[in-house]
Protein backbone atom coordinates (compact mmCIF):
# COMPACT_ATOMS: atom_id res chain seq x y z
CA UNK A 1 0.00 0.00 0.00
CA UNK A 2 1.41 3.35 -1.05
CA UNK A 3 0.13 6.47 0.65
CA UNK A 4 0.59 10.09 -0.40
CA UNK A 5 -0.13 12.92 1.97
CA UNK A 6 0.59 16.64 2.10
CA UNK A 7 -0.04 18.24 5.47
CA UNK A 8 2.65 20.81 4.61
CA UNK A 9 3.97 22.32 1.38
CA UNK A 10 5.67 18.98 0.66
CA UNK A 11 3.81 15.99 -0.70
CA UNK A 12 5.20 12.73 0.70
CA UNK A 13 4.86 9.20 -0.61
CA UNK A 14 5.21 6.35 1.85
CA UNK A 15 4.09 2.79 2.49
CA UNK A 16 2.88 0.59 5.31
CA UNK A 17 3.62 1.79 8.85
CA UNK A 18 6.75 0.26 10.38
CA UNK A 19 7.15 0.13 14.17
CA UNK A 20 9.90 2.52 15.16
CA UNK A 21 10.66 3.80 11.63
CA UNK A 22 9.63 7.00 9.84
CA UNK A 23 10.15 7.13 6.07
CA UNK A 24 8.90 8.88 2.95
CA UNK A 25 9.84 10.01 -0.55
CA UNK A 26 9.32 13.61 -1.60
CA UNK A 27 7.74 14.65 -4.90
CA UNK A 28 8.03 17.77 -7.05
CA UNK A 29 5.17 19.42 -5.13
CA UNK A 30 6.23 22.54 -3.23
CA UNK A 31 9.62 24.18 -3.42
CA UNK A 32 10.76 27.17 -5.42
CA UNK A 33 13.02 25.96 -8.22
CA UNK A 34 12.48 27.38 -11.71
CA UNK A 35 12.02 25.23 -14.84
CA UNK A 36 13.30 22.70 -15.80
CA UNK A 37 13.84 21.89 -12.12
CA UNK A 38 10.47 23.38 -11.16
CA UNK A 39 9.25 22.23 -7.81
CA UNK A 40 11.08 20.75 -4.86
CA UNK A 41 14.43 19.97 -6.46
CA UNK A 42 16.84 18.81 -3.76
CA UNK A 43 19.95 18.23 -5.91
CA UNK A 44 22.76 20.79 -5.76
CA UNK A 45 24.63 19.08 -8.61
CA UNK A 46 22.06 19.38 -11.43
CA UNK A 47 22.53 23.02 -12.53
CA UNK A 48 19.73 24.54 -10.45
CA UNK A 49 20.37 27.82 -8.60
CA UNK A 50 22.03 26.87 -5.28
CA UNK A 51 19.94 29.39 -3.34
CA UNK A 52 16.74 27.73 -4.58
CA UNK A 53 17.99 24.24 -3.74
CA UNK A 54 19.05 25.31 -0.26
CA UNK A 55 15.62 26.82 0.34
CA UNK A 56 14.05 23.57 -0.83
CA UNK A 57 16.29 21.60 1.50
CA UNK A 58 15.34 23.88 4.38
CA UNK A 59 11.67 23.21 3.62
CA UNK A 60 12.33 19.48 3.71
CA UNK A 61 14.36 19.90 6.89
CA UNK A 62 11.40 21.46 8.64
CA UNK A 63 9.77 18.00 8.60
CA UNK A 64 12.77 16.19 10.09
CA UNK A 65 14.07 15.82 13.65
CA UNK A 66 17.63 16.82 12.66
CA UNK A 67 19.79 17.66 9.65
CA UNK A 68 19.93 14.61 7.35
CA UNK A 69 23.15 12.99 6.19
CA UNK A 70 23.47 13.92 2.52
CA UNK A 71 25.57 11.58 0.37
CA UNK A 72 27.82 12.15 -2.63
CA UNK A 73 26.26 9.38 -4.72
CA UNK A 74 28.37 7.74 -7.43
CA UNK A 75 26.35 4.64 -8.49
CA UNK A 76 28.61 2.43 -6.41
CA UNK A 77 28.30 0.08 -3.44
CA UNK A 78 29.97 1.99 -0.60
CA UNK A 79 27.97 2.14 2.62
CA UNK A 80 28.51 4.98 5.09
CA UNK A 81 28.24 4.41 8.84
CA UNK A 82 26.28 7.55 9.72
CA UNK A 83 26.94 7.07 13.43
CA UNK A 84 30.70 7.26 12.91
CA UNK A 85 30.75 9.94 10.21
CA UNK A 86 32.25 13.24 11.32
CA UNK A 87 33.28 14.93 8.09
CA UNK A 88 32.05 18.29 6.85
CA UNK A 89 31.53 17.24 3.22
CA UNK A 90 28.97 14.59 2.21
CA UNK A 91 30.52 11.11 2.30
CA UNK A 92 31.12 9.47 -1.08
CA UNK A 93 28.70 6.57 -0.79
CA UNK A 94 25.44 5.19 -2.15
CA UNK A 95 24.01 3.90 1.12
CA UNK A 96 24.05 4.70 4.82
CA UNK A 97 23.14 2.95 8.06
CA UNK A 98 22.38 4.09 11.60
CA UNK A 99 21.19 2.83 14.97
CA UNK A 100 20.66 6.31 16.42
CA UNK A 101 17.09 7.57 16.88
CA UNK A 102 16.29 10.85 15.13
CA UNK A 103 19.30 10.52 12.80
CA UNK A 104 17.78 11.07 9.32
CA UNK A 105 19.35 9.27 6.38
CA UNK A 106 18.66 10.55 2.89
CA UNK A 107 19.27 9.59 -0.73
CA UNK A 108 18.34 11.40 -3.93
CA UNK A 109 16.94 9.77 -7.06
CA UNK A 110 15.50 10.56 -10.47
CA UNK A 111 14.72 7.03 -11.82
CA UNK A 112 17.08 4.90 -9.69
CA UNK A 113 15.65 2.80 -6.87
CA UNK A 114 15.41 4.32 -3.39
CA UNK A 115 15.38 1.48 -0.87
CA UNK A 116 14.69 1.72 2.87
CA UNK A 117 15.74 -1.21 5.07
CA UNK A 118 15.14 -1.92 8.76
CA UNK A 119 14.84 -4.74 11.22
CA UNK A 120 11.34 -5.44 12.50
CA UNK A 121 12.21 -4.05 15.91
CA UNK A 122 13.23 -0.66 14.56
CA UNK A 123 16.74 -0.91 15.99
CA UNK A 124 18.83 -0.44 12.85
CA UNK A 125 18.06 1.48 9.67
CA UNK A 126 19.59 1.64 6.22
CA UNK A 127 18.89 3.52 2.99
CA UNK A 128 20.35 2.72 -0.42
CA UNK A 129 20.52 4.37 -3.85
CA UNK A 130 20.34 1.55 -6.39
CA UNK A 131 20.69 2.29 -10.07
CA UNK A 132 21.27 -0.73 -12.29
CA UNK A 133 25.05 -0.59 -11.77
CA UNK A 134 24.85 -0.40 -8.00
CA UNK A 135 22.10 -3.00 -7.87
CA UNK A 136 24.09 -5.45 -9.99
CA UNK A 137 27.26 -4.80 -7.97
CA UNK A 138 25.56 -5.51 -4.64
CA UNK A 139 24.73 -2.21 -2.94
CA UNK A 140 21.65 -3.73 -1.25
CA UNK A 141 23.55 -6.76 0.00
CA UNK A 142 26.38 -4.53 1.24
CA UNK A 143 23.90 -2.39 3.16
CA UNK A 144 22.35 -5.42 4.84
CA UNK A 145 25.81 -6.76 5.66
CA UNK A 146 26.57 -3.54 7.55
CA UNK A 147 23.22 -3.65 9.35
CA UNK A 148 23.10 -7.27 10.51
CA UNK A 149 25.78 -7.07 13.24
CA UNK A 150 23.77 -4.29 14.90
CA UNK A 151 20.51 -6.23 15.14
CA UNK A 152 19.50 -9.30 17.15
CA UNK A 153 20.45 -12.56 15.48
CA UNK A 154 16.82 -13.59 14.97
CA UNK A 155 15.79 -10.27 13.42
CA UNK A 156 13.22 -10.18 10.65
CA UNK A 157 13.94 -7.65 7.92
CA UNK A 158 11.71 -5.14 6.14
CA UNK A 159 12.31 -3.23 2.90
CA UNK A 160 10.46 -0.51 1.02
CA UNK A 161 11.23 0.26 -2.63
CA UNK A 162 10.17 3.80 -3.46
CA UNK A 163 9.25 5.53 -6.73
CA UNK A 164 11.59 4.57 -9.60
CA UNK A 165 11.50 4.00 -13.33
CA UNK A 166 9.10 1.20 -14.29
CA UNK A 167 9.79 -1.69 -16.63
CA UNK A 168 7.70 -0.28 -19.50
CA UNK A 169 9.98 2.77 -19.62
CA UNK A 170 13.41 1.30 -18.84
CA UNK A 171 14.98 0.08 -22.07
CA UNK A 172 18.50 -1.33 -21.78
CA UNK A 173 21.07 -3.07 -23.92
CA UNK A 174 22.31 -6.66 -23.68
CA UNK A 175 25.22 -5.66 -21.46
CA UNK A 176 22.84 -4.57 -18.70
CA UNK A 177 20.90 -7.83 -18.92
CA UNK A 178 24.14 -9.80 -18.83
CA UNK A 179 25.27 -7.93 -15.69
CA UNK A 180 22.35 -9.57 -13.88
CA UNK A 181 21.76 -12.84 -15.71
CA UNK A 182 25.44 -13.78 -15.86
CA UNK A 183 25.78 -14.21 -12.08
CA UNK A 184 22.10 -15.21 -11.61
CA UNK A 185 20.33 -16.74 -14.65
CA UNK A 186 16.98 -16.64 -12.83
CA UNK A 187 16.89 -12.85 -13.23
CA UNK A 188 16.16 -13.36 -16.95
CA UNK A 189 12.51 -13.43 -15.90
CA UNK A 190 12.71 -9.69 -15.19
CA UNK A 191 13.67 -8.69 -18.75
CA UNK A 192 11.23 -8.48 -21.66
CA UNK A 193 12.67 -8.53 -25.17
CA UNK A 194 11.95 -5.71 -27.61
CA UNK A 195 10.94 -7.46 -30.87
CA UNK A 196 13.27 -6.86 -33.79
CA UNK A 197 16.15 -5.49 -31.69
CA UNK A 198 18.74 -6.47 -29.10
CA UNK A 199 17.10 -4.20 -26.52
CA UNK A 200 15.31 -5.26 -23.35
CA UNK A 201 12.84 -3.76 -20.89
CA UNK A 202 14.21 -4.24 -17.38
CA UNK A 203 12.13 -4.44 -14.21
CA UNK A 204 14.52 -2.95 -11.64
CA UNK A 205 12.07 -2.98 -8.69
CA UNK A 206 11.39 -6.69 -9.30
CA UNK A 207 15.12 -7.44 -9.54
CA UNK A 208 15.67 -5.58 -6.27
CA UNK A 209 12.88 -7.58 -4.59
CA UNK A 210 14.40 -10.81 -5.91
CA UNK A 211 17.83 -9.96 -4.54
CA UNK A 212 16.46 -8.77 -1.21
CA UNK A 213 14.57 -12.03 -0.73
CA UNK A 214 17.72 -13.98 -1.56
CA UNK A 215 19.53 -11.92 1.09
CA UNK A 216 16.97 -12.84 3.74
CA UNK A 217 14.56 -9.89 3.69
CA UNK A 218 11.13 -11.32 4.45
CA UNK A 219 8.80 -8.34 4.08
CA UNK A 220 9.21 -6.25 0.92
CA UNK A 221 6.87 -3.52 -0.23
CA UNK A 222 7.13 -1.62 -3.50
CA UNK A 223 5.49 1.72 -4.24
CA UNK A 224 4.78 0.65 -7.87
CA UNK A 225 5.14 4.32 -8.87
CA UNK A 226 7.02 5.13 -12.10
CA UNK A 227 9.13 8.27 -12.08
CA UNK A 228 9.36 8.34 -15.89
CA UNK A 229 5.61 8.24 -16.56
CA UNK A 230 4.48 10.57 -13.77
CA UNK A 231 6.07 13.85 -14.87
CA UNK A 232 3.80 15.93 -12.64
CA UNK A 233 5.00 14.30 -9.45
CA UNK A 234 8.52 13.01 -10.07
CA UNK A 235 11.82 13.95 -11.67
CA UNK A 236 13.17 11.51 -14.26
CA UNK A 237 16.65 11.63 -15.79
CA UNK A 238 15.57 9.33 -18.62
CA UNK A 239 12.70 11.64 -19.49
CA UNK A 240 14.83 14.81 -19.38
CA UNK A 241 18.57 14.97 -18.67
CA UNK A 242 18.22 18.47 -17.17
CA UNK A 243 16.01 17.70 -14.21
CA UNK A 244 15.90 17.73 -10.44
CA UNK A 245 16.07 15.09 -7.73
CA UNK A 246 13.50 13.87 -5.24
CA UNK A 247 14.66 12.48 -1.90
CA UNK A 248 13.84 9.45 0.19
CA UNK A 249 14.30 10.12 3.90
CA UNK A 250 14.15 7.74 6.85
CA UNK A 251 14.93 7.85 10.56
CA UNK A 252 14.42 5.75 13.66
CA UNK A 253 11.91 6.89 16.25
CA UNK A 254 13.12 7.42 19.82
CA UNK A 255 12.60 4.31 21.89
CA UNK A 256 10.23 4.66 24.84
CA UNK A 257 11.84 4.81 28.26
CA UNK A 258 11.92 1.47 30.09
CA UNK A 259 8.52 0.82 31.57
CA UNK A 260 6.85 3.70 29.75
CA UNK A 261 3.79 3.13 27.61
CA UNK A 262 4.69 2.82 23.95
CA UNK A 263 2.94 5.22 21.59
CA UNK A 264 2.26 4.91 17.90
CA UNK A 265 3.93 7.49 15.65
CA UNK A 266 2.74 8.51 12.22
CA UNK A 267 5.59 7.91 9.76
Amino acid sequence: MTTAYADSAIERVTGQPWPGVHYFCSTRAGGGSAPPWDGLNLGLHVGDAPRDVLRNRALLGSLLPAEPLWLDQVHGTEVCDADAWGGDAPPRADAAVTTRPDRPLIIMTADCLPVVLADAGGGVLGVAHAGWRGLAAGVLENTLERMRPRAPRDSRWHAWIGPAIGQASFEVGPEVREAFTGPDPSTAAFFNARPGSDRWLADLPAIASHRLRAAGVEQIESSHLCTYRDAQRFYSYRRAARTGRQATVAWLAPRPAHGAAETTHEH
